[in-house]
């Protein structure tokens, strides 16, 4: 006999924006919401949220141990900082993704002193983990462009 699954209640879930929980792991300069979580909806394998940096902010350098990140911005300018010494500098705006491989310290700015940067994050675990760091920033992070077989660099 085969059980039937209750996919009313282990189906679709939509959480709605005003639903989301500020009740997770913060880092000074930012503020994430969650959406998506294992306490929340039951997921295994993923965290979604969002993130807030008001203008001309930036977050303490930190890293989210073994998760992988995608950040996806909505609006605005996201400026990271990424490395040992944050020494490496890349932006993002409206529409693009930035990938964050595990473990790697990092740092958010907004790149806009006139405007809120808003994102939405993906992780690929189901609990949030954040990892603050006291890093001595270098003073002038070096710019990296995205080069491969399909894209040069400028």
């Amino acid at each position: 006999m085969t059980q039937q699954t209750d996919w009313r209640a282990n189906g679709v879930r939509v959480i709605l924006a005003g639903q989301l929980d500020a009740n997770t792991p913060q880092t000074p300069g930012m503020s994430r919401a969650a959406a998506i979580t294992q306490a929340r909806v039951g997921a295994e394998k993923l965290w979604a949220g969002t993130v807030h940096i008001h203008a001309g902010a930036k977050t303490g350098a930190h890293h989210h141990g073994d998760l992988e990140s995608v950040i996806y911005v909505i609006k605005g300018r996201a400026r990271m900082r990424w490395g040992e010494t944050l020494e490496f500098v890349a932006e993002a705006g409206p529409g693009d993704f930035i990938y964050v491989p595990p473990f790697v310290p990092h740092q958010e700015i907004n790149a806009s002193s006139e405007e809120a940067l808003e994102c939405v994050l993906v992780r690929s675990g189901g609990e949030a983990t954040v990892v603050n760091l006291d890093i001595t920033p270098a003073e002038k992070p070096e710019g990296v462009a995205w080069v491969d077989s399909i894209h040069t660099a400028s």
